[in-house]
């Protein structure tokens, strides 16, 4: 678009915005997607601030059907807002008003972002050496930023089996800090039905609970080199942790190979899930590291 009397281009946040009225069908139809059931009606999601729209764009571009910004907004995330226009993705400049009609809690960027959906057998067939599973993990803080962790542990897959929070809840969202969209994430599968998949792709399954049998620290010392009937953590392996008020059940601890508590050397009775989730993880990480043997002089 150009000033027509200059003939420079107008910048984006300068232009006349397209979605002004907050009681507008496509306002609605935004503001539904938080809730479960018209997510699950229309297989979108939103996508909620700078940093989820960010990386939804860079990383997940063929998802993303709409990004909704205010004037300010574009300005303050130019390079977001650029990014979108040069994917040729649909960039609505919107109003104050309308905005806050879709959503509170977005910083003046949001995204609608298509569903996609992974089947665990499809993302197993990849090869994964380290997977996280939340088993009826209910709280959307707690799920997010395990998803995080994981991300940022280098893992392959997080499952969120059983009856686990909806994973495209915006306070999933927005907990992964974009990295729904660094790493596949599959839903829909039961534990058993999910543990059964993994150990055929060839992984070990480990339950963190902190009445394991098994030492966390113990099992980094010996990764690479286990005994026989010790956990490796040099293995490829998947974590499945439990519900933030619970843990795992009894059944559910059975259908691992292996249980491992996590060391507390405080006075802390015990650490949050996604705390715990993070050690795990990050063992699991450093011990999949290439070992580095001296040279010979």
């Amino acid at each position: 678009m150009n000033d027509l009397s200059s003939g420079r281009p107008v910048p984006f946040s300068h232009r006349v915005p397209e979605v002004s009225n907050p009681r507008s069908d496509r306002v609605k139809a935004v503001r539904a997607l938080s809730g479960r059931s018209a997510r699950s009606r229309h297989q979108q999601f939103l996508v909620e601030g700078p940093q989820g729209v960010r990386e939804a764009v860079r990383h997940g571009a063929h998802l993303v059907r709409d990004v909704y910004v205010t004037s300010s907004a574009a300005e303050r995330y130019a390079e977001i807002v650029d990014d979108a226009l040069d994917q040729r993705l649909y960039v609505h400049l919107t109003t104050p008003e309308a905005f806050e009609a879709m959503s509170q809690d977005a910083q003046g960027i949001l995204a609608v972002v298509r569903v996609e959906e992974l089947t665990l057998h499809e993302v197993l067939a990849r090869g994964p050496r380290l997977v996280a599973v939340l088993a009826t993990v209910r709280d959307p803080g707690n799920a997010g930023t395990v998803i995080r962790a994981a991300d940022a542990a280098g893992a392959d897959l997080v499952v969120l089996a059983g009856e686990s929070v909806d994973v495209h809840n915006p306070k999933v969202v927005r907990s992964t800090a974009g990295s729904l969209f660094h790493l596949p994430v599959v839903t829909g599968a039961g534990l058993e039905e999910t543990v059964d998949a993994l150990r055929a792709a060839g992984l070990s399954v480990l339950a963190a609970d902190g009445a394991g049998d098994h030492d966390l620290d113990d099992l980094l010392d010996v990764a690479g080199s286990a005994p026989s009937g010790t956990p490796d953590l040099a293995r490829p392996t998947a974590w499945v942790f439990g519900n933030e008020a619970w843990g795992l059940r009894p059944q559910d601890r059975e259908l691992s190979d292996a249980v491992v508590s996590v060391p507390l050397r405080g006075l802390a009775e015990s650490l949050n899930l996604a705390t715990a989730a993070t050690v795990c993880l990050y063992a699991s990480s450093r011990a999949h590291r290439p070992r580095v043997t001296d040279e010979a002089p």
